[in-house]
């Protein structure tokens, strides 16, 4: 019974997230389901990773991380930041984030028909993600805190926790997006004469240039991800739930523009929205095959 309240209550920031971008596009109904599906999985690995330390206690992070917790940040004489706490975020960030890329990385390899798409399959990733997150979270208070402190933590997760999910993914989602598209895109910095950085790399390692960018982009959006993550959990570990509302406000303001940017729907040539053909809808690879055909 307990079980099955704690899961019906995570549901409800999860229908309500979901549905959102469930609706945008009948084309991606199926994929969207799988994609969750799969973002519930993604806890799985983690989970057993925790579990291993009770046998394997020399592989848990956290007995490391502790070490440092002596050494501290001080803002005020009554507000200070453990260096081990600060350690500990980036991991527990960097792991996390991965794990929800991993699932759009490799269920929806081929189906993106822009950056766009990429944010929306790595919003529904992390909705999965929190899903199972906020079940275990909600168990475990209702088990150990009693009832009235399981409402309270419902109210937060459902509006601050769930959205933070959404907030870091939908970014890593962008960064992503120009590093799968890297090749018409590198294109197109080359034409700005933009890429110092690429070019760079490339004089000195001599890698193939979009590879490069490709790179540099998943990992400047893993950064960007694991930075907003870790400072969501110090405010949690600090108290300083008054700083979440003009955080994610803001979160929300720079996805919301990221969403907007028309570059972000280019798709061979066509504008999602735009009356265009057929296969526009078509996956990545069929659409390859087909603008191959028609020349």
């Amino acid at each position: 019974m307990k079980l099955l309240v704690t899961i019906l209550l995570a549901c409800v920031p999860a229908l309500i997230w979901g549905y959102i971008f469930y609706k945008k596009d009948p084309v991606y109904r199926p994929k969207a389901k799988q994609t969750f599906l799969l973002g519930m999985l993604a806890v799985v690995p983690i989970l057993f990773y925790k579990w291993t330390w009770q046998y394997f206690p020399e592989i848990n992070i956290f007995n490391y991380t502790n070490s440092y917790q002596a050494d501290v940040f001080g803002f005020t004489p009554y507000l200070y930041l453990p260096l081990g706490s600060l350690l500990a975020f980036t991991f527990v960030g960097v792991i996390e984030e991965y794990m929800k890329h991993l699932v759009v990385k490799k269920a929806d390899q081929g189906f993106f028909r822009n950056i766009d798409d990429a944010i929306e399959f790595s919003i529904i990733s992390a909705l999965g993600f929190s899903f199972v997150e906020n079940i275990l979270y909600f168990y475990f208070i209702w088990t150990y805190q009693g009832f009235d402190i399981l409402l309270v933590s419902f109210i937060f997760r459902s509006i601050f926790s769930t959205f933070a999910h959404v907030l870091f993914s939908g970014i890593y989602g962008y960064y992503y997006g120009i590093a799968y598209f890297a090749d018409p895109i590198w294109s197109e910095e080359v034409r700005k004469k933009r890429g110092f950085f690429t070019n760079a790399i490339h004089t000195i390692f001599h890698f193939k240039r979009d590879r490069i960018f490709a790179n540099e982009k998943v990992t400047e959006g893993l950064a960007i991800a694991v930075v907003l993550h870790g400072a969501f959990n110090i405010m949690l570990e600090m108290n300083l739930t008054f700083f979440m509302i003009p955080f994610l406000v803001f979160g929300y303001s720079f996805l919301d523009y990221l969403f907007k940017r028309k570059e972000n729907l280019k798709a061979y040539g066509y504008l999602v929205g735009e009356k265009s053909p057929a296969h526009v809808h078509l996956p990545l690879l069929q659409m390859k095959r087909l603008a191959r055909s028609e020349k």
